[in-house]
């Protein structure tokens, strides 16, 4: 070969390592992000303190019915928790409701079935509403039952700068903590087939949320957790070729 023609000969273009170098930092980041989201994954129906949003369905009934995975009978201690994190009592009256488990059992065993039979009525009714199927008129006698034997009044209450009108229920043995419950389902099925009631698209999730987005498509129960896992997986598996190619 000629001198001419070495000199024209096409060297390899030499490799972009820092390109390369920030793609395999980005993917350890995304794997390493990936890992952690996914040792919480089993957290699928109320969230533990301080781990992951505890209240994100964005109506009282919604939450309640998240709370605590379906297969797992909830706790008069994870039932007070509740009231505290969706502020329904204070932390003093929590503090006084929580020994009652020792100090008057018989009372705390006849409420808890109220309330698990509100809950799964609760589930029954709003994944019916999400499916866009009817669901017959004996599903909603747990809302009503509690809504016979509680008394109360509306109020006012100002919270971050906005005011909210809530239901304060009598005080009267124990039903009273299901009476703000049992309202803001009743107000959910007075909206219609039609209220935005939604399940998070991550199949090892399916809270529901209330879907008062201005496109009302949002699809995840929290952009914290599940939008940030889908994204990551989305993520890696977009790299995948890239990193085969490399």
């Amino acid at each position: 070969m000629s001198a001419d023609n070495k000199k024209g000969a096409r060297r390899p273009a030499p490799q972009d390592k820092t390109a390369g170098a920030s793609l395999c930092f980005n993917l350890l980041l995304a794997k390493s992000a990936l890992s952690a989201i996914t040792g919480l994954e089993k957290y699928t129906g109320y969230m533990p303190p301080r781990t992951l949003p505890r209240l994100v369905a964005g109506r009282l009934a919604l939450e309640f019915a998240n709370l605590s995975p379906s297969a797992h009978d909830l706790s008069w201690s994870e039932f007070v928790t509740f009231l505290v994190d969706a502020r329904l009592v204070s932390e003093d009256r929590a503090a006084r409701l929580r020994p009652l488990l020792s100090t008057e059992p018989q009372a705390v065993d006849a409420v808890l079935l109220r309330i698990l039979r509100f809950r799964e009525s609760l589930r029954a009714i709003f994944s019916s509403i999400v499916e866009d199927e009817p669901f017959p008129a004996s599903w909603v006698e747990p809302i009503n039952e509690i809504l016979r034997i509680t008394e109360g009044h509306d109020e006012l209450f100002s919270h971050n700068g906005s005011w909210s009108l809530q239901f304060v229920a009598r005080e009267s043995g124990l039903d009273w903590l299901l009476a703000a419950l049992a309202r803001s389902a009743a107000e959910l099925l007075v909206e219609g087939p039609r209220a935005p009631i939604r399940r998070c698209a991550n199949p090892s999730c399916r809270l529901f949320f209330y879907d008062d987005s201005r496109t009302h498509r949002r699809r995840w129960c929290s952009m914290a957790l599940c939008g940030n896992r889908h994204k990551v997986a989305a993520f890696l598996r977009r790299s995948a070729p890239r990193r085969r190619d490399s």
